[in-house]
């Protein structure tokens, strides 16, 4: 008892006329159940796993589309929701070129939304950087996840850098200075220079004071 078969086509006998429907031995007589649409079969000695289409059996590998489209939400390893109708839970996510470049949009649909990158720790925001309410490009940073600071802003007009605070350059003492010939145009605070604390820059070979030029040594 128990046996189960998928009746092909051209079966005799006790199976004359079943087609596609699956016969059960019980009780020293052969049962024949009527298939529903949805149906899953694993066809032990093909290796298979089908799905009856309403029509046919077919293979489930065949079965699925190549296409998803228009699906209302996707959760890969988690549960997608009416907010994040796309969520993965992974500890990596890959997007790969195919043959070339590959680029990554975010489109929103006026220039009072936001379309940007959020980026938490434990579900509470720690730092944002994107188009958050208007067209420029913001990097904003929170503590709590409540109170957010925009450290600084790329104007979408002009391209001009707007920093919200005052610009805090390392500080170094005259026995510990980088080596100014390492690269032109480096600015440095000098904490211990002669006459007092002074910023500097690189020439490319020497480090001098922003205050009259003058070489500090």
């Amino acid at each position: 008892d128990g046996d189960r078969y998928l009746v092909a086509t051209g079966a005799s006998g006790d199976w004359s006329g079943k087609e596609n429907q699956i016969a059960v031995w019980q009780d020293d007589l052969w049962v024949f159940l009527d298939p529903r649409p949805g149906w899953l079969c694993w066809v032990i000695d093909e290796d298979m796993l089908t799905v009856w289409n309403g029509t046919a059996w077919q293979d489930v590998d065949v079965a699925i589309p190549d296409a998803l489209q228009n699906r209302t939400m996707v959760g890969i390893n988690t549960s997608a929701d009416t907010t994040n109708r796309l969520s993965v839970r992974s500890d990596a996510v890959l997007f790969s070129h195919d043959g070339s470049g590959i680029q990554a949009k975010l489109n929103k649909n006026g220039v009072s939304d936001t379309a940007s990158f959020l980026f938490q720790t434990n579900w509470s925001g720690r730092a944002e950087i994107g188009l958050a309410g208007d067209d420029d490009f913001a990097f904003k940073v929170s503590g709590d996840g409540s109170n957010w600071n925009t450290a600084f802003v790329l104007g979408s007009a002009d391209g001009v850098a707007r920093f919200s605070q005052p610009l805090e350059l390392k500080q170094y003492s005259k026995s510990s200075l980088p080596d100014a010939s390492a690269g032109s145009a480096r600015l440095i605070y000098v904490h211990d220079a002669t006459g007092g604390p002074v910023v500097a820059y690189s020439d490319g070979g020497s480090w001098r004071r922003m205050r009259d030029d003058s070489v500090i040594n």
